[in-house]
């Protein structure tokens, strides 16, 4: 049995959290690029110019790899330090905000599953390292995490590999997973994973795609809020 009660069983069920805006009040890799980009005033600018570009691009989900790529660029070129270093000094500036920012209910489900031995992915379009160090405020540091991968370029970081939409599912079984009995996710762009499960939980989602999810999951699907104000769902 592990520090989280985790049982042993001859089959163990998994189980697939999105990270943000589910276990995560917010947009995790949004609020590190941020920070990224105001270390200094050139980031800044640099960032209000090209904003016209980018932005569009992540709006649309076939280019927002590159939209996002070009944010984080910014908010990193020219800095020699490992993105995992540069994670581990944002969080250590932000602590009791990203503290703050993790969902009461969301991580008892979690623990819940875990304790009932079932097998727990997060699945994340935010980097793993950054989730990872989010999740080690309350001690789940051995938590399988699969996340968006990323390398440099041009003398700054840019994302390689978006763990978003059908991608997530391919990373997902590239990782070596098998079938999934429980999807939980508050993203229409999650609708690949939420088909895949046989029981697909929406948690937390925006108040204009309730009626798509109802209308695309199966009658009888929880929609549920875990205690995002700006979300809808069931209490």
């Amino acid at each position: 049995m592990s520090v989280h009660g985790e049982t042993a069983l001859p089959y163990r069920q998994l189980v697939v959290f999105d990270f943000d805006h589910t276990l995560y009040d917010g947009d995790s890799g949004a609020h590190l690029v941020a920070w990224l980009v105001k270390r200094a005033w050139w980031r800044r600018a640099l960032a209000l110019l090209a904003a016209p570009l980018l932005l569009p691009m992540v709006a649309w989900l076939p280019t927002r790899r590159r939209g996002i790529s070009g944010f984080l660029w910014i908010g990193t070129v020219g800095d020699a330090r490992p993105i995992d270093t540069l994670i581990d000094a944002y969080v250590a500036a932000n602590a009791p905000a990203i503290r703050a920012r993790l969902l009461p209910k969301a991580l008892e489900v979690l623990h819940r599953h875990r304790r009932d031995g079932d097998r727990v992915l997060v699945a994340t379009g935010a980097p793993p390292e950054l989730a990872r160090a989010i999740l080690d405020f309350v001690a789940h540091q051995d938590l399988p995490i699969v996340g968006s991968l990323g390398g440099r370029f041009l003398g700054g970081y840019v994302t390689t590999e978006h763990c978003h939409a059908r991608n997530k599912m391919r990373m997902i079984w590239d990782h070596g997973y098998d079938r999934i009995e429980i999807a939980y996710s508050d993203s229409a762009a999650d609708l690949p994973l939420l088909q895949a499960a046989r029981r697909p939980v929406v948690v937390n989602p925006k108040a204009s795609r309730v009626a798509f999810f109802r209308r695309v999951l199966p009658p009888g699907t929880p929609i549920l809020n875990w205690g995002c104000r700006s979300r809808a769902g069931d209490p």
